[in-house]
């Protein structure tokens, strides 16, 4: 079964995320750091999923909340909450930004040659966001689709150039 866009890459290295019992993973290469819960400045009249801004050493980056973004309900947040600052490409402009998850698990490899892309059904979130279905320790792996997760995104980037 070919594995997407990765099949090059036979152990390709993701962080695992949580969000309720579902199991996400972005590619470690996209991300700069996993922070504790801190402090978000609210933006006035944001989307519902754009939390704010943190501070990340002197500099601005945008918040969202994975859940929201994904259509899931949103939760209270927990001791294990973490904000994972991903490099990516919005509205191809390069940007930092911060994506709010219930637990990040580990970095870990999921085997190109045992994803597919994801079923044609309906979910609680938009399978646009999801690049490929792997699996690790017998429990599916959402990989996100960061490119079209943030694909059009006026709101991140005009919070990240008010920094």
């Amino acid at each position: 079964m070919d594995g997407g866009r990765n099949s090059n890459n036979q152990n390709e290295q993701v962080v695992t995320l949580g969000l309720g019992s579902e199991i996400f993973a972005v590619a470690v290469d996209r991300v700069r750091e996993i922070l504790d819960l801190v402090p978000i400045t609210h933006l006035p009249h944001a989307p519902a999923y754009l939390l704010g801004l943190i501070d990340v050493r002197g500099r601005g980056v945008p918040v969202i909340d994975l859940r929201v973004k994904l259509g899931m309900a949103a939760v209270d947040h927990t001791l294990n909450t973490r904000i994972l600052v991903l490099q990516c490409d919005v509205a191809g402009r390069p940007l930092d930004v911060g994506l709010m998850a219930d637990r990040v698990y580990e970095v870990t490899a999921l085997d190109s040659e045992a994803t597919a892309p994801p079923p044609d059904m309906e979910r609680l979130w938009h399978s646009d966001y999801i690049e490929r279905i792997g699996r690790h320790g017998g429990d599916f792996v959402i990989v996100l689709d960061l490119m079209r997760l943030f694909a059009d995104e006026t709101a991140l980037l005009q919070a990240g150039a008010a920094c």
